[in-house]
């Protein structure tokens, strides 16, 4: 099993170092599921089909991501909270590239 260590700063503010798979082709927004670092319920809403915006993140770290899909910026355009650094959890695929990515976890949308 190959892991990386990414960090997750949850909605309320706390800091999570946790191990991510990369054999196993997760996603970000699967990983903080995993991990319960959301309430249930509130992320990954749409199954990680880039249509509900509820695993939004903001990228701390200074990585290289994929160009986001017409999807996901699409959808980045109707969301709340949207940053210059916001992308979609359920479109960051785990990859040994990503080790030590920080991404901080947008606020619920009410």
């Amino acid at each position: 099993m190959s892991d990386i260590k990414i960090k997750v700063t949850d909605r309320d503010g706390v800091l999570h170092e946790v191990d991510a798979p990369t054999d196993m082709n997760m996603n970000l927004m699967e990983v903080v599921r995993s991990y319960e670092l959301a309430p249930e319920g509130t992320i990954g809403i749409c199954g990680g089909m880039a249509m509900c915006a509820s695993c939004q993140c903001y990228v701390k770290s200074n990585h290289d991501l994929p160009e986001k899909s017409d999807d996901e910026d699409a959808m980045l355009a109707e969301a709340f909270f949207v940053e210059d650094n916001s992308r979609l959890g359920c479109q960051i695929h785990i990859t040994p590239e990503l080790e030590g990515l920080e991404v901080e976890l947008a606020p619920e949308e009410q």
